[in-house]
């Protein structure tokens, strides 16, 4: 399995990217596609999930309201649309399939495949 994840970049605080997410050698319909960054000295966190079953989605307090992820099946991609940007939400960002249920989506260790990481950088 490869995740391929792209759109990171530097931007300035208010502005806006989109992360996106190709897999190969797994379909993503049978997955939760979960986000996930981290900043340097910190632990990896939940930011966004697009579960499978029906893709019903959920987000870490900190982006809920500015992050949407959501899930093309057909093209075998999600992506995290966020707006918005704060200097906090500097990190390197994952993408990751994994087939937890519950709230065990949250946690990173319930990841079967992760992507590379792409930087994102938001200036004050």
């Amino acid at each position: 399995v490869q995740l391929q994840a792209s759109g990171g970049g530097l931007v300035q605080a208010g502005e806006s990217l989109r992360l996106s997410c190709a897999a190969s050698g797994r379909a993503v319909r049978n997955y939760n596609v979960g986000w996930f960054r981290q900043a340097p000295g910190k632990e990896r966190e939940f930011v966004a999930v697009s579960r499978r079953n029906g893709g019903s989605t959920a987000y870490s307090d900190s982006v809920k309201g500015r992050f949407t992820i959501s899930r093309d099946n057909a093209r075998n991609t999600a992506d995290l649309q966020m707006n918005s940007l704060k200097p906090e939400d500097t990190a390197v960002y994952y993408c990751a399939l994994g087939q937890a249920i519950h709230s065990a989506v949250y946690d990173p260790a319930m990841y079967n495949w992760w992507g590379q990481g792409t930087q994102v950088t938001v200036s004050s």
